[in-house]
C-alpha cells in the first residue's frame, strides 16, 4: 500500500459521500425526465441531462480522489459547483421569463441549441442573489444576501487556487506518493465543501421546482389504468426524503423548514 494513501485516507467519509450524491443525481435524472422545461424550446426536460452530467462529475471526483489526486479533484469540484449555479440560474430565468406571450425564452433556448453561451459564473450568481423569488433561501445560504466574503466565495477561491496552481502547496497535493501531514485535513475540507454545494443546489432546486420531489406512485397508477390514491400527487419520492432528512434537515434545519413551509408536497 502507498504509505501516503493509508487506510484512514482510503476509508475517509468523503468517498461514501461522493457515491451517495452520484446515486442521488442518477435517481433525480430518471425521476424528472417526464417534466417538460417550459420555455426552453426542448421537447425533453433539459435538467435530466444536467443531473446525469453531475452524476458523472461526482463519479469522476471519486475515482480521481481515490487515487490521491486531491488537486485534480478540486478542479472537478469547481466544475460541479459551476453546474449547480448553471442549473439554478436556468430554472430561475425560465421561471421569470416564460409566459403565454413569451413561449420560448431565447437566452436559455439558444444555450440549449448551442447558439449562445451561458453567462459567466459571476453574472449568474448575481442574478440568483438579487432574485426576490428565492430570497428566503438566499438569505440563509449567503448569510443575509452577502455573497462577497461569504463561505461560498471562500469555497470558490479554494477551487480556483487548486485549478490554477496559485499556490505550490496546492500543486503538490496531486502527488499521491508524497507524505503530507495535511492530506487528511484537506479531505475533511473537501468533504465539507462538497456537502455545502450539494445543499445549496437542492435548497434552491426544491424551493423553485417542488414537483421534482414527486414520487412515481401517481403516474404509475395512471399508466396502469388505475385511479391514483388520494393526494398521491403530493407524495415525495423515498430517495428525495432520505436526502432531505440526512443532508438538508440534519445540517441546515432552518432551510428545511423554509422548503417545507412553501411546498404542498408531503415532506416529513
Amino acid at each position: 500500500m502507498n504509505n501516503a494513501l493509508n487506510k484512514n485516507y482510503l476509508e475517509h467519509n468523503v468517498f461514501r459521500q461522493l457515491s451517495e450524491y452520484a446515486e442521488f443525481y442518477r435517481s433525480l435524472s430518471n425521476s424528472t425526465m417526464g417534466w417538460i422545461s417550459q420555455g426552453s424550446g426542448s421537447g425533453i426536460n433539459i435538467d435530466t441531462y444536467v443531473f446525469s452530467s453531475m452524476q458523472g462529475t461526482l463519479e469522476s471526483i471519486h475515482d480521481i480522489l481515490f487515487k490521491g489526486r486531491i488537486n485534480d479533484s478540486y478542479a472537478l469540484l469547481r466544475k460541479y459547483y459551476d453546474s449547480t449555479i448553471i442549473n439554478i440560474y436556468s430554472n430561475l430565468y425560465l421561471n421569470d421569463n416564460f409566459s403565454i406571450d413569451n413561449f420560448i425564452v431565447d437566452k436559455i433556448n439558444h444555450w440549449v441549441k448551442g447558439k449562445e453561451t451561458i453567462p459567466s459564473f459571476g453574472i449568474m450568481s448575481e442574478y440568483i442573489i438579487k432574485s426576490q423569488k428565492v430570497a428566503e433561501i438566499t438569505q440563509l445560504i449567503y448569510k443575509n444576501g452577502a455573497f462577497k466574503g461569504s463561505s461560498f466565495e471562500e469555497l470558490r477561491k479554494r477551487c480556483n487556487d487548486h485549478t490554477h496552481y496559485l499556490y505550490y502547496h496546492n500543486l503538490i497535493l496531486n502527488d499521491n506518493e508524497l507524505y503530507l501531514q495535511n492530506r487528511l485535513s484537506t479531505l475533511d475540507s473537501f468533504s465539507t465543501d462538497l456537502k455545502d454545494i450539494f445543499i445549496l443546489h437542492l435548497s434552491y432546486l426544491f424551493y423553485l421546482n417542488d414537483h421534482y420531489m414527486m414520487s412515481s406512485d401517481y403516474i404509475d397508477s395512471l399508466d396502469c389504468g388505475l385511479t391514483p390514491e388520494e393526494d398521491s400527487q403530493y407524495w415525495v419520492a423515498p430517495f428525495i426524503q432520505k436526502a432531505f432528512d440526512n443532508i438538508i434537515k440534519a445540517n441546515r434545519p432552518e432551510i428545511a423548514e423554509i422548503i417545507k413551509g412553501k411546498t404542498a408536497m408531503k415532506l416529513e
